[in-house]
């Protein structure tokens, strides 16, 4: 079954933007230019995305569809059920590792913000977060429009029951529940950069340097 340019477009950007930060993350890894600490946050970060929302929503387990029923079944045959949530949630972890770079960038390419809390670091991560899922909103309105409703999930307890237009861009609509998650991932990631960081060895490692 052919793509149309623009599914085609939806493919691709999923596939680079989930395989290609997992690519990158490894090869760091294997190099040991990765702290094991980030390497935590981005493992972690991934089953958090896994089991919080990408599941849910895949299988449409409560209240909701399951994703084959709520794109075209080219997109399907393109990107399995059974690995969609794999390829989501691994874009979403690479999405918490870019949070967690652009922290280190903001306080001097130093440890500070992930040592206690930092305002500022939130407020960069609520725009991150948030940002870069209104565009993917945007780009897959399609598959999340109103009137397709989305499982409920752990880090999204409202449901599908309560859920509401934010505002339009071109006539797409950007809705609240589809929103949540990234919202509640702020203080969640916060946590886990915390968490990580002292459970993983970046303390250690500053304090014996």
């Amino acid at each position: 079954m052919e793509l149309t340019e623009q599914q085609a477009f939806v493919v691709r950007g999923i596939y680079l933007s989930a395989l290609v930060p997992l690519a990158i993350v490894i090869v760091l890894h294997l190099l040991g230019r990765l702290p094991r600490w980030v390497m935590a946050v981005y493992a972690y970060s991934f089953l958090i995305c896994a089991l919080g929302w990408e599941i849910w929503y895949t299988y449409g387990l409560v209240g909701g569809l399951p994703v084959n029923e709520r794109r075209a079944a080219a997109l399907s045959e393109a990107i399995p059920q059974h690995l969609n949530w794999v390829l989501t949630s691994l874009f979403d972890a690479a999405i918490c590792v870019i949070g967690l770079f652009l922290i280190w960038l903001i306080y001097g390419f130093t440890d500070a913000a992930f040592k206690r809390w930092k305002w500022p670091a939130l407020a960069a991560l609520f725009a991150l977060f948030v940002g870069q899922n209104v565009y993917v909103e945007y780009v897959i309105h399609d598959q999340v429009k109103p009137g397709l409703p989305l499982s409920w999930a752990p880090l999204i307890p409202t449901g599908p029951w309560f859920n509401f237009v934010l505002f339009e861009i071109n006539g797409r609509s950007i809705t609240f529940q589809t929103q949540l998650p990234w919202v509640l991932m702020v203080p969640v990631f916060s946590v886990l950069v915390f968490w990580c960081y002292r459970r993983y060895g970046g303390e250690r490692a500053r304090s014996s340097a």
